[in-house]
């Protein structure tokens, strides 16, 4: 946001130049950190990785969001890369893109919070196999 809203053309590029070491030594880190936390715990646990459908939301929103972002590390290299020639406007930099994945990526993280505090009802039907249970259950 700050990249944004400064008019000062230094620190929009220190702000960019920033971006990518973040990304490469704080996110991507805790982002597979997270996807391999939660496959450990779901194992560990009576909600199995594959025997309900939030477990398996939430896995498959961890694995998309993982993709995404070691994807999106292309973009931060490219605005780093950007931010360093000094031929580069304000103008240039100015891209909303960085704002607008971190808002999806909160978004992400509240759909997910909300799966693990109200933790829906119904099992897959691997998970009703493994109950005994015939038909549809929660």
């Amino acid at each position: 946001m700050l990249g944004l809203a400064t008019a000062d053309p230094s620190l929009a590029r220190g702000v960019y130049l920033v971006l990518e070491p973040g990304g490469w030594w704080t996110l991507v880190p805790l982002s597979l950190a997270s996807l391999l936390t939660g496959i450990v715990q779901s194992l560990g646990t009576p909600w199995g990785l594959v025997r309900h459908y939030w477990v398996l939301c939430k896995l498959l929103m961890n694995l998309v969001a993982t993709g995404v972002l070691l994807l999106y590390m292309q973009t931060l290299a490219m605005l780093a890369d950007l931010a360093a020639d000094p031929a580069t406007s304000l103008a240039q930099l100015r891209t909303a893109s960085p704002v607008v994945h971190a808002a999806a990526a909160i978004g992400l993280l509240l759909v997910a919070l909300a799966l693990s505090v109200y933790k829906p009802r119904g099992l897959t039907g691997y998970g009703r196999r493994r109950q005994g249970r015939p038909g549809r259950s929660g």
